[in-house]
């Protein structure tokens, strides 16, 4: 009778003096694995996205969220005139990132993507532009 009391008291006091599991969530963040999925962001380069619009990433979506319109400057070099990803169809499995040729696309850490309502949650071009 006294050594399962015993037994219970002794995980009992691990247990007090073990570091808590919970995190107290919006006081404390969580630290996301570098392989995380979260966010989308379109990488700049010489002061303008590195996206040449070229249609791969909406090709390999299986989600069909990514929206693409080229546009073509003064040297007839594409860009992406529209690039928008529609969050609440996005199922994060990265094939957009891998298909992209010349990794215009990353995905972040980012992982609090909470809003009111459905229209925040395209993200259009320049909203998904990394910030320096």
């Amino acid at each position: 009778m006294i050594v399962p009391l015993l037994k219970g008291l002794k995980i009992t006091l691990t247990h007090l003096f073990k570091k808590p599991i919970t995190l107290q969530y919006p006081d404390e963040k969580p630290v996301v694995s570098p392989n995380f999925r979260g966010l989308h962001a379109l990488k700049v380069s010489h002061d303008r996205a590195k996206c040449v619009a070229c249609y791969l990433c909406p090709t390999v979506c299986p989600a069909k969220c990514i929206t693409v319109e080229a546009g073509e400057d003064q040297n007839h070099d594409k860009f992406a005139a529209k690039y928008e990803i529609d969050m609440l169809r996005c199922i994060f499995c990265g094939y957009c990132v891998e298909a992209c040729p010349v990794d215009a696309l990353t995905m972040t850490g980012e992982f609090e993507l909470a809003n009111y309502k459905r229209e925040d949650f395209v993200f259009v071009k320049e909203r998904l532009l990394e910030k320096r």
